[in-house]
């Protein structure tokens, strides 16, 4: 059930809300949602319909997301994936349909208007987005009209890649970015959520959310730690690749790093957010 309290995740505005709110929230009016889907490389999603407003997350190709109302450029609209509520660019949005059936694997992947590599790219699709494979031809995949990726970069939505900290091996040095999620910019908690998806695991979007959701929480003392256990902060998240190393997007780097467990301690409780909140461990079972 919606958490009320929490704008972030709760579909409503004075003058407008998710009609499956009525009696639970006051709005002038009630709508019922429209489904559409990212048809775009990545979208800001904001909290404010305007392009001055900080970023919130993005949202990327493929990614289903619920619209309640169009004005001026701007969509308000709930993400599916996590159910982040905000404004997104109109003209990011399409259809709902077809639903993706493929996910894009390599960290990018460049997208051309025919099964040749020869051809002027028109862009790229980053790791996590998802498309439709409506034919292939020779080593290509057409996902859209004239839109064709490698197929050797893509594999179907039923395949996981269970490591999610080998994951996030594959994007050190990607910049820091607040509120990205997509390979070009990875803010902390953007890294959590990317790799656990791709592990088949949902997550949910910001650091407070993660760690009241994921996983079973450990003993206050990081020994003992291993491979894909989280540490948290208030307001940062990392993630172990063994028992004394961390990698984390960070603000000290401004990119995705790798670091000893002990030194990254030692400055964030100095610098920035103090003392570690919580060691957690994640499991399939665990996640929700």
């Amino acid at each position: 059930m919606t958490d009320l309290s929490d704008p972030r995740t709760t579909p409503a505005r004075p003058d407008l809300a998710d009609i499956r709110l009525k009696g639970r929230v006051e709005a002038q009016t009630f709508v019922e949602a429209r489904p559409r889907r990212v048809a775009v490389e990545s979208a800001p999603l904001r909290r404010r319909p305007s392009p001055e407003a900080g970023l919130d997350t993005e949202a990327v190709m493929g990614e289903a997301a619920a619209l309640y109302d169009e004005r001026d450029g701007f969509a308000f609209v709930q993400l599916l994936r996590d159910g982040y509520v905000g404004y997104l660019p109109s003209e990011s949005l399409g259809p709902a349909d077809p639903e993706p059936d493929h996910r894009i694997t390599a960290i990018r992947t460049f997208v051309y208007p025919a099964p040749d590599m020869k051809r002027p790219n028109r862009g790229h699709l980053g790791l996590g987005s998802k498309v439709h494979a409506h034919e292939r031809s020779g080593d290509f995949l057409r996902v859209g009209e004239g839109l064709w990726v490698f197929a050797a970069h893509c594999e179907p939505l039923d395949r996981w890649a269970p490591d999610w900290a080998g994951t996030a091996e594959r994007l050190v040095g990607v910049p820091y970015l607040w509120g990205g999620r997509t390979s070009l910019g990875l803010d902390c908690s953007g890294l959590v959520q990317l790799c656990l998806e791709l592990a088949g695991l949902p997550c949910p979007r910001d650091t407070d959310q993660q760690e009241r959701a994921l996983g079973a929480r450990l003993p206050d003392d990081p020994e003992g730690l291993r491979r894909g256990d989280l540490v948290f902060w208030r307001g940062h998240v990392g993630l172990m690749l063994d028992a004394g190393t961390l990698i984390h997007a960070n603000g000290h780097h401004m990119a995705v790093a790798v670091e000893p467990l002990a030194g990254a301690i030692a400055r964030i409780a100095e610098k920035s957010y103090g003392a570690v909140t919580a060691f957690r461990r994640i499991t399939p079972s665990a996640a929700s």
